[in-house]
């Protein structure tokens, strides 16, 4: 079953070149693993620092290898320098 992922960024507006290029780098790199479906970077039309990435896994397991990758695990350590909070993650299956 396809697992939907939507992870919500805030970041403070002085380091927006910085999210940018971190979340590029994590997005060309994320779509190139087995199991990833979509994995899109959007940015919020009316807040300026805060990104959505919306994912789609083919399943779970695919989602759990993809949270043990070097490129995800170094994204998480140099984006939460810069971040206004902790990411809110959302994971769930489409019922209808």
């Amino acid at each position: 079953m396809n697992l939907h992922i939507i992870a919500l960024f805030k970041f403070n507006e002085n380091y927006l070149m910085d999210a940018v290029e971190l979340f590029q780098k994590l997005v060309k790199e994320t779509r190139k693993e087995e199991g990833c479906l979509q994995y899109d970077l959007i940015e919020d039309k009316d807040n300026k620092g805060t990104f959505f990435l919306i994912e789609l896994w083919e399943s779970v397991e695919h989602h759990n290898r993809h949270n043990g990758q070097d490129h995800l695990l170094d994204f998480r350590k140099d984006a939460s320098k810069i971040m206004e909070s902790s990411a809110e993650v959302y994971k769930g299956f489409k019922i209808y």
